[in-house]
């Protein structure tokens, strides 16, 4: 063979990476290992932007976004950790005073619920759930997620299983807030437009009640024992309290003229709610042995959603116009720090992992 040809045959193995070590002695790169969550993430929905970020809650650093679909909104945790559902919407944002008939038409494709893996960070599916989702609720064995469809009127019902739409329910216009009690047995939802909460009956499947509550109520809190219910009416400055045995207005709270109460916290020792006024900045702190507002806190702008730590020592806000999470000291009473978030953050939701 001549040293010519030598030489080119060298040239060309550099080309094509060849080798002289057979092919079974190459040794296999080990597979890059994804890094697990942090034991306790706080998880905020942004409006505008889409997506989901990641917040470790320990070291209060972002640490990943999700894109997730059209607005996402309402977001709760399943019992076990493992999931987050999350209310997306292709209706188009409609602040107050807008006119609506000017805006696009809605992208009903668009309308549904995420369905997110927590451990993986991952989005599974979308779970189709009637039109325009916006708050969103789970049952405690997580088998089924229930939904208030705000253009409808209506709360659907979807088997996680399969993701179908099983039962829905008419209750009044504009539902936003949407809980399971304690106990399981009941689902209530709030009606801005008829300022009136619904009261279903799972069991019986059927709406069993609605309450006046005051002019576009906006979410439900309840004791951790399930016998009283809060449920705050922006329009009006009040927090209506029911007994959830009787279904009677115990009391209503006036919480200071210019308040706009929106969103709703219980402490997990039931002894402190904690609800956000949105336009009015605040955080205000309502005992509930005397069912009398004894706080409040200033926590940025426009907190709306609304999380407590497992051990009731933080809270934190979702801040729209400036795009942030506030983290609240509930002993001092003080904002500690402001952590970014994506383009208009809206709901919250606190993971912690045993």
């Amino acid at each position: 063979m001549s040293k010519h040809l030598l030489t080119s045959l060298s040239l060309l193995a550099l080309l094509t990476g060849c080798s002289s070590t057979p092919p079974e002695a190459v040794k296999a790169e080990a597979p890059v290992q994804k890094a697990a969550p942090p034991k306790s993430v706080l998880y905020v929905t942004n409006e505008r932007a889409g997506t989901l970020t990641m917040i470790n809650a320990e070291t209060l650093e972002p640490f990943g976004t999700l894109e997730l679909g059209k607005r996402p909104r309402g977001i709760v945790a399943s019992t076990d950790r493992s999931r987050l559902y999350v209310a997306l919407s292709g209706s188009p944002i409609a602040g107050p005073g807008v006119d609506e008939s000017k805006l696009p038409p809605p992208d009903k494709g668009a309308d549904g619920i995420g369905e997110v893996d927590t451990a993986a960070g991952t989005l599974l599916r979308v779970l189709r759930a009637g039109s325009d989702p916006e708050g969103v609720a789970l049952s405690h064995d997580g088998s089924q997620v229930f939904i208030a469809n705000e253009d409808t009127g209506q709360v659907s019902i979807v088997q996680v299983a399969d993701g179908t739409v099983s039962q829905s329910f008419k209750v009044g216009d504009e539902p936003e807030g949407i809980s399971v009690t304690p106990d399981g047995s009941q689902v209530w939802v709030t009606s801005e437009d008829a300022g009136a909460v619904y009261v279903i009956d799972l069991a019986a499947k059927r709406v069993v009640t609605s309450i006046e509550v005051g002019a576009r109520p906006r979410s439900i809190a309840f004791l951790p024992d399930g016998t009283r219910a809060y449920i705050p009416a922006e329009n009006e400055a009040i927090l209506t309290v029911i007994d959830t045995k009787t279904l009677a207005v115990r009391k209503k709270i006036a919480l200071g003229e210019g308040m706009r109460p929106m969103g709703t916290a219980m402490s997990p020792d039931g002894t402190q709610l904690y609800v956000s006024t949105g336009r009015s900045k605040m955080v205000l702190i309502v005992d509930t042995a005397t069912d009398a507002v004894v706080g409040q806190i200033e926590a940025g702008q426009r907190p709306w959603g609304i999380a407590v730590s497992a051990d009731g020592k933080t809270l934190y806000t979702a801040n729209g116009p400036s795009n942030d999470v506030s983290v609240i000291d509930v002993a001092t009473r003080t904002v500690t720090k402001k952590i970014p978030a994506g383009d208009g953050p809206w709901g919250v939701a606190l993971v912690t992992r045993p």
